[in-house]
């Protein structure tokens, strides 16, 4: 069974109380529907957000299962295969032995650390937004191994080259899927 986006968004808040990964949560949401768009599979783009939402569900529970645990809550729920797939796959080579196959599966490979660094950038800016932000300061960032030493440099760049984007290219998308939902976000943490 494919969850619908609410039943996918109760499963995530059971699993994660904490506001930082149901952002991220949201955020990676976010740009996997604007990547579905942009790459042309605008018609499985309800998919591709579920598989964003969805894809840390067990981190902030079980983070020494990470990618693991996540299969077995989502099969205890009766969900299709292919989203379970999907989700586990973007810990390949890190937490599970699921290689990204699509194209989708690769975009949140690349994308999912890339995200966080990009969000612990905007809140360096006195906007803390990512409407402002130009790819010059993601690179500055990235180049910087201090600045938010937990999102895995080696990640991104291997997700690019999954891709066979160039880590600019890959860089700037992400940026842009990233200000096209970025005020749904922050009016959800408003409410």
């Amino acid at each position: 069974m494919m969850p619908t986006r609410d039943e996918a968004f109760a499963l995530v808040k059971e699993y994660n109380q904490e506001p930082f990964h149901i952002r991220h949560a949201l955020t990676v949401e976010g740009a996997m529907r604007s990547f579905a768009r942009t790459l042309g599979y605008g018609d499985e783009e309800e998919f591709w957000g579920i598989v964003g939402l969805t894809h840390d569900l067990d981190f902030e529970r079980y983070p020494e299962e990470h990618c693991i645990k996540s299969q077995e809550i989502m099969r205890q729920h009766g969900w299709d295969e292919r989203l379970i797939h999907a989700t586990a796959s973007h810990g390949y080579g890190l937490c599970c032995d699921i290689k990204p196959e699509h194209e989708m599966e690769k975009v949140l490979f690349a994308c999912d650390e890339l995200t966080g660094l990009i969000y612990a950038a905007a809140l360096m800016r006195p906007s803390k937004s990512v409407q402002d932000m130009e790819l010059k300061s993601i690179r500055k960032k990235f180049k910087d191994k201090k600045f938010a030493a937990g999102c895995s440099r080696d990640v991104i760049v291997r997700g690019a080259e999954m891709l066979g984007w160039e880590l600019g290219d890959l860089m700037q998308r992400t940026l842009d899927a990233m200000k096209e939902s970025e005020a749904a976000i922050n009016a959800y943490f408003e409410e």
